[in-house]
C-alpha cells in the first residue's frame, strides 16, 4: 500500500496544501473562533500540538487566499474571503539566551517582512514603535483592520527562566511590546498569541485587560491535537498500512495508538486528543510506537522543580488542583504542578462541579519517559543500562527471582555519594523502573486496611509488592496476608502474587526477597 504525504515537521498550512499532504480539517472550528472571539485571544498548549500550524492558518485565512482552502469546511461557510493586513511573528526558532540582544533581531526582521508584504516602510528605532507603527500603517494602507498572530510568546522568557537578571530584561521588552495590542485595539480585527505557558497578568499583559484566554474553554478543546474520530476518519490508510504490515489485529492496534499517544485533555468537557507529533511519526516510521514527543524535548527545569518543591512521584498521579492555580506561573512564583500540564507531562482527567480539576499522565509514552527521565535524575544520570527489560520480561513471564536480580542490578549503580534517606526512596526507584518498562505499576494504593506499597499489573498476574526498611521479608509478606491486600484481585482470572522485600540500609540494595502466591 502505497504511503501518503504526511506533513511531519511540516507548520506551513501552505506548504501542505500545496503538496496535498494529509491534512486534518480544523477549519469549522477556526471559523468558530475568528467569528465569536472577541479582543486578544491566547492559547495554551504543550510544544510541538499544532500551535504553529494553527498560526499559518489563520494567516492564509485572513490573507484570503481562498484557493488553499478548497474542499475545507470553511469553503462552505460565510467568509468574505477580504485581504487583511498580517503581522505574523514566530518567537519559536531562536535561542534567547543572550536576553534583548536576540529578540530585537528576531523581532525586527518579521516586523519589516511582513511591512515588506503590506507594501509600507518602517521608520521607528524600538521594536514596540515599530510595531505600531506597522499597526497603523497596514491599517491605512489596505483600509483593513490589521490581523496580529504571535507564536510561542513566552518563548525567550522560557528560554532564561533560570537566568533572573536577563529574563527580567526580556520580560520588560516584552511587556512594552504586547502592550501596542491595547493601544492600536481601534485598527485590529484579530489578534492570537500562543505559547506552552501563560505567564501572570501582572508580569506580562498588565496593558491587555481585554485578554482572552481559550486555553480551557471547552468550545476549543480540540482546536489543536487530533480527536479519535479525526484519527479514523483522516488516517483510515495508515491505519490499515501499518496493521496489515505489522500482522496486527485492527482493533487492538487501534487500542494500542489510543493508550500511548492519545489522552490529552483541555478543559471540563471529556474531549481527549492525540498528540500530532508523536501520531505522525509513528505512521512514519511503520508503526513503530517510539517516545517521539517526549524525546524533542529536556523536562530537567521540571524534575528539579518536583525535587524543590518535594512532590511525592508516588502520589502525583490523581493530584487536584483549582482553576486558579494555572493562573499563578512567573519565574519567582510557579508550582510544578500546573507547570507540568502546560508543559504536556500531565492532562485533565477530570473535573469538578466546582471547578477543580483532576492530572495524571496522558498516555504510556509520557507515563514511561518521565518515569525514565526522573530516573535518570535520582541516579544522577548513571550509566547503567537499569536492565530494564530483564526486570520486564521476568514479570511478564512470572519469574520473581528473575526480576529481582535485576532490581539488584539497579540499585547497585547508584552513586555511592547519594544518600538514600528512607524506605520511600526506594520505593520510588522500584515504582520509576516499573513505569519506564510500561508496566502498569500503582504506588500507595489505599485499600480498606492501609496502602499497598505498589501493584503491578500485567495480562496474567497481579503481583503486590511490601517493602521494607528496618524489617524483614518475611514481615513484609506477613503484611500483604493479614491486611489482605490482594483481595480485591481475587476473581479476576489473574495469577496473584505477592512479594516481601527487605533493603539493606548499610549495602543500600536490595536485601532479600520472598515470593507466594494467593
Amino acid at each position: 500500500m502505497k504511503k501518503r504525504l504526511l506533513p511531519l515537521g511540516v507548520q506551513s498550512f501552505s506548504k501542505i496544501r500545496e503538496a496535498e499532504c494529509v491534512y486534518v480539517d480544523k477549519t469549522e472550528r477556526i471559523y468558530r473562533l475568528v467569528t465569536a472571539a472577541m479582543g486578544t485571544v491566547f492559547l495554551s498548549r504543550p510544544r510541538r500540538f499544532g500551535k504553529s500550524l494553527l498560526c499559518s492558518t489563520l494567516a492564509a485565512l485572513f490573507e484570503g487566499r481562498r484557493e488553499l482552502f478548497t474542499g475545507l469546511a470553511i469553503d462552505s461557510l460565510e467568509w468574505d474571503w477580504k485581504k487583511h493586513p498580517v503581522v505574523h511573528i514566530d518567537l519559536n526558532p531562536a535561542n534567547y539566551s543572550n536576553g534583548t540582544v536576540e529578540l530585537l533581531s528576531v523581532v525586527r526582521r518579521y516586523l519589516n517582512e511582513d511591512a515588506k508584504k503590506i507594501g509600507v516602510q518602517l521608520s521607528d528605532d524600538t521594536i514596540s514603535g515599530q510595531f505600531q507603527e506597522l499597526i497603523m500603517k497596514g491599517y491605512k494602507s489596505l483600509s483593513e483592520k490589521v490581523v496580529v498572530i504571535i507564536d510561542e510568546y513566552d518563548k525567550p522568557l522560557l528560554d532564561t527562566i533560570d537566568r533572573r537578571e536577563t529574563h527580567e530584561a526580556l520580560k520588560n521588552e516584552l511587556r512594552g511590546f504586547y502592550g501596542v495590542l491595547k493601544s492600536c485595539d481601534q485598527f485590529l480585527r484579530f489578534v492570537l498569541l500562543t505559547g506552552v505557558t501563560k505567564f501572570s497578568q501582572v508580569s506580562i499583559f498588565s496593558q491587555l485587560n481585554n485578554l482572552n484566554d481559550i486555553s480551557l474553554d471547552p468550545d476549543y478543546c480540540d482546536l489543536c491535537g487530533i480527536t479519535h474520530d479525526e484519527l479514523e476518519t483522516c488516517f483510515q490508510p495508515e491505519i490499515e498500512r501499518v496493521s496489515t504490515e505489522n500482522g496486527l489485529d485492527r482493533q487492538e492496534y487501534i487500542d494500542k495508538l489510543k493508550r500511548f499517544y492519545n489522552g490529552y485533555r483541555f478543559s471540563k468537557k471529556d474531549v481527549t486528543v492525540y498528540n500530532p507529533f508523536g501520531l505522525l511519526n509513528h505512521f512514519n516510521k511503520h508503526g513503530d510506537f517510539g517516545a517521539y514527543w517526549f524525546a524533542t524535548g529536556t523536562p530537567t527545569f521540571l524534575i528539579k522543580l518536583i525535587e524543590e518543591q518535594r512532590i511525592d512521584i508516588l502520589e502525583i498521579e490523581g493530584k487536584k488542583i483549582a482553576l486558579s492555580e494555572f493562573q499563578r506561573f512567573d519565574a519567582g512564583n510557579m508550582d510544578a504542578l500546573p507547570v507540568l500540564y502546560q508543559a504536556g507531562y500531565l492532562t485533565i482527567v477530570d473535573c469538578s462541579a466546582d471547578g477543580v480539576y483532576t492530572l495524571d499522565y496522558p498516555n504510556e509514552e509520557v507515563r514511561a519517559a518521565l518515569a525514565e527521565s526522573l530516573l535518570h535524575y535520582f541516579l544522577e544520570d548513571s550509566n547503567n543500562k537499569y536492565s530494564k527489560y530483564d526486570v520486564a520480561d521476568a514479570l511478564l513471564e512470572g519469574n520473581v527471582d528473575r526480576a529481582m536480580n535485576a532490581l539488584r542490578t539497579i540499585f547497585a549503580s547508584i552513586p555511592y555519594g547519594i544518600h538514600l534517606k528512607d524506605e520511600k526512596y526506594y520505593q520510588t526507584i522500584v515504582h520509576l523502573v516499573f513505569r519506564m518498562m510500561g508496566l502498569v505499576a500503582l504506588s500507595e494504593v489505599q485499600t480498606a486496611d492501609g496502602r499497598i506499597d505498589t501493584l503491578v499489573v500485567t495480562r496474567k498476574q497481579v503481583y503486590c509488592f511490601e517493602f521494607k526498611l528496618n524489617g524483614s521479608a518475611e514481615e513484609a509478606l506477613a503484611q500483604i496476608d493479614s491486611k489482605e491486600y490482594l483481595l480485591p484481585w481475587r476473581g479476576v482470572g489473574k495469577k496473584l502474587v505477592k512479594v516481601g522485600v527487605s533493603f539493606d540500609y548499610e549495602k543500600r540494595n536490595i536485601k532479600e526477597w520472598l515470593a507466594g502466591e494467593q
